[in-house]
């Protein structure tokens, strides 16, 4: 049996000083629990602070199952303050019992202030710690302050402005500080046209801000416009992703899951996609009921069977393809509500030209692979014209219902949309074939 190799952990400490905090955490997690401990113990405690914020929710309550209390205390004391709440809503009851038991009172005081705000919220995804400057303080007195404070501080490129009251009245950037003469006030220099979120708004919204103003922080205040934190522009991005995977996974008739997908249990997985599952199973019956009540037709012309798959296919694809357009609008925010009639008009004559192009190669495939049968061809073709129409009214329409509805969206994607679009084709197919064939 050959021996482990010995570990230089000398010229391993002094690699991973050379290594971004991100890749470190990248390494630790394709580690083993024993391994994990030995790397992240090798590591300055500044170092792994941040090392700590990057990884996975998994390997932090590993470590911190395994470090003594004055190590998670230095852990917890030196997280970002939002950081630190990402990392305790991730934990169980014990582990997270045992990490506020070391943090330091006002630590401690953070942290639950932070856990009240509603989920999804500005409140909930932003950080007490910041860079505030009284408006009579002068230029000299500011540069005290952020060398006073700045060393813990995630952002201090972007100044917050406020009254002795701590009602948030400016912004002044260091630049601004730089250029500006030691004895000026914050208050002559400093940009009154603010651009804040509110404690209670929604996260997505504030992404939507975020993306249109060009953002890298932004303040939140409380109902009384008084500063309470700030949100930096890691954070969204991260809220970006998080929203862009639920309305992904929505869409495709997934059950929204946190958890990545290696580190998912076999029976996580089954429960995330059985419950659609069964309901676009039973939704299918009402397709089945639609083709049994025009077995007189079928009975007469078996060769219309031949062309279901291809209708409720061509429908299904129409629809997916408007309704993944309109849900990306709004998600950006390049459509609402208001432009239900534009987005109408626009995917009508969007389905009129396919419709067109589909319905030509269509009657002429049809034609000469059906023993030249013009009524069939023609009866099809219909058919199909109105199926695209219909589907693509549908794909756009039902998503900005949803919306308007207070739903999400996302939820009326492909498979639903499917699901409806199949039962009409089916309907105005046979419908047409009963008139163009006497039956």
């Amino acid at each position: 049996m050959m021996n482990e190799p010995v570990i230089d952990f000398f010229h391993l400490k002094a690699l991973l000083l050379l290594m971004n905090e991100a890749d470190i955490a990248e390494a630790i997690g394709e580690l083993d629990n024993e391994k994990i401990i030995q790397l992240f113990r090798l590591l300055p405690k500044s170092t792994a602070t941040d090392v700590f914020s990057y990884l996975e929710p998994e390997e932090q309550r590993h470590i911190i199952e395994n470090l003594a209390e004055n190590e998670i205390s230095h852990i917890i004391n030196t997280l970002f303050a939002d950081d630190a709440v990402d990392f305790i809503e991730e934990m169980p009851a014990n582990v997270v019992k045992r990490v506020l038991q070391t943090a330091t009172p006002e630590r401690r005081a953070v942290i639950n202030q932070l856990l009240q705000y509603p989920e999804d919220s500005a409140g909930s995804i932003m950080t007490t710690e910041y860079v505030d400057l009284l408006e009579d303080a002068t230029v000299r007195e500011a540069f005290d302050d952020i060398r006073k404070n700045g060393a813990n501080i995630e952002n201090i490129y972007t100044c917050y402005v406020i009254k002795r009251s701590r009602l948030l009245v400016g912004i002044v950037s260091v630049k601004d500080l730089l250029l500006a003469q030691s004895d000026e006030r914050i208050s002559d220099i400093m940009d009154t046209q603010l651009i804040f979120a509110k404690t209670d708004d929604d996260q997505e919204k504030i992404a939507g801000m975020f993306k249109k103003y060009g953002l890298l922080s932004m303040p939140v205040v409380d109902n009384e416009q008084r500063l309470v934190g700030i949100i930096t522009v890691d954070d969204i991005v991260q809220v970006i992703e998080d929203e862009a995977t639920e309305d992904f996974e929505k869409m495709h008739a997934l059950a929204p899951s946190e958890d990545p997908y290696f580190k998912t249990s076999i029976l996580s997985l089954a429960k995330n996609r059985i419950v659609w599952l069964l309901v676009l199973m039973l939704s299918a019956t009402i397709t089945g009921s639609i083709i049994t009540g025009f077995e007189e037709a079928i009975a007469v012309l078996p060769v219309l069977v031949a062309f279901i798959p291809m209708l409720m296919d061509t429908g299904g694809n129409a629809g997916a393809q408007s309704s993944t357009l309109i849900i990306r609008g709004m998600a950006v925010g390049e459509i609402g509500i208001k432009d239900f009639l534009k987005v109408l008009w626009i995917e009508i004559r969007v389905a009129v030209l396919c419709g067109f192009i589909l319905c030509i190669i269509n009657m002429a495939r049809i034609y000469l692979m059906n023993g030249r049968d013009i009524m069939l061809s023609i009866s099809v073709t219909i058919a199909l014209f109105g199926t695209v129409l219909l589907a693509k009214t549908i794909g756009a329409l039902l998503p900005m219902a949803a919306k308007m509805i207070k739903i999400d969206p996302a939820v009326m994607a492909t498979p639903i949309i499917t699901t409806i679009v199949d039962a009409a084709s089916l309907i105005i197919y046979f419908s047409i074939a009963k008139i163009a064939f006497g039956v």
